[in-house]
């Protein structure tokens, strides 16, 4: 479970790893490990092969926090 507490932890930088997994929560996509180096879409995307232990886990802590607590892109 990730409360609040440890959601302040982490980097929630737009872009950064808990970001990128709470978006990918919000818009209804697979759980796919990645973070951005700057802002989103405007630098190099990292993915999980080139990710360390740390980055991966701020990303699944950001996924689960919007299963949590957020809510999801209603497509209707």
């Amino acid at each position: 479970m990730i409360t609040e507490m440890t959601r302040d932890a982490y980097d929630t930088r737009h872009g950064g790893a808990f970001d990128r997994g709470s978006a990918d929560s919000y818009y209804h996509r697979p759980r796919q490990p990645h973070f951005y180096v700057d802002g989103t879409g405007t630098s190099d995307r990292v993915e999980q092969d080139q990710m360390t232990r740390s980055e991966i886990q701020a990303y699944l802590a950001g996924y689960q926090y919007n299963e949590q607590f957020g809510d999801k892109k209603d497509w209707g």
